[in-house]
């Protein structure tokens, strides 16, 4: 886990319900997050696990000791461990600097966003226990999201994003709306690497039916987009994931002004 204090994060006015979303306070925590997303990646959408991850049905790697773990946890459940059921991870440049690089590092060249002024945070991981997949539950991991923005000053929001399956040709018109709808500008454009690059641009422009495209863009990237998110250039494919990635970019002023309105409505404070 981050070297950080987390009580500065932590807000019971960051709860819908039953539900609280805030940081890892505990190995458990994180553990149970890493068993969340086991479930999610490995037995739901069919990744592959190393021998070591499905003894242990944990899904793990090295940046986990480094990042910070956003949790959301259902208090009817559970008050820690055992009551998680959403995660997304949190990566920031501290963290990238002690793992060598960012996660999204692998697939794409994202020199222009590390060269970015000010703090940037990779998101990824994202995964919601199946029963809770509403739209409050996606709301509530935002609004702390936004939370941890605010109190890092984070400026820019960066990481890649799934579509099913490793069959680029049966994704082409989602790809293709995602690049000529919503690619990034070239100053914060993420690039696929070279050797993993996929071309987007499957069909021309005026084969695409709009509606249909955004139709079949998975609603995890649709929320990006309703935040007037980005998506790189190129997309890549992770056979072990089972699917195919895009870079996604956002600026954090976007979220931060929707989520952190409620709270100034309010009066109250979200550190």
């Amino acid at each position: 886990m981050a070297d950080i204090t987390t009580d500065a994060l932590i807000s019971g006015e960051l709860r819908a319900g039953n539900l609280e979303v805030r940081l890892a306070e505990t190995a458990a925590e994180v553990h149970a997050a890493q068993m969340l997303r086991f479930r999610v990646f490995y037995e739901e959408m069919q990744a592959r696990p190393t021998p070591e991850m499905a003894a242990q049905r944990r899904d793990y790697d090295m940046f986990d000791q480094l990042c910070d773990h956003l949790l959301v946890i259902d208090h009817n459940v559970g008050v820690g461990a055992s009551g998680v059921v959403g995660t997304y991870r949190l990566i920031r440049r501290a963290a990238a600097a002690r793992a060598g690089s960012f996660y999204s590092s692998d697939e794409y060249d994202i020199s222009r966003i590390e060269e970015y002024p000010g703090e940037v945070l990779e998101l990824g991981r994202s995964c919601v226990d199946p029963a809770y997949r509403s739209r409050g539950t996606m709301q509530l991991l935002w609004r702390g999201i936004a939370a941890y923005a605010a109190h890092y000053d984070i400026k820019l929001m960066f990481g890649c994003a799934s579509l099913p399956g490793t069959d680029p040709k049966a994704l082409a018109l989602p790809l293709s709306y995602l690049y000529y709808h919503h690619l990034a500008p070239p100053a914060l454009r993420p690039v696929a690497l070279p050797h993993r690059y996929v071309e987007m641009a499957m069909m021309e422009e005026h084969e695409i039916d709009p509606r249909r495209g955004i139709n079949e863009v998975p609603p995890l990237i649709k929320g990006y987009l309703r935040l007037g998110g980005f998506v790189g250039e190129g997309a890549v494919v992770d056979h072990q994931f089972n699917t195919t990635d895009v870079s996604i970019v956002v600026k954090t002023d976007l979220i931060t002004d929707k989520y952190l309105r409620h709270y100034e409505r309010r009066g109250s404070s979200l550190l």
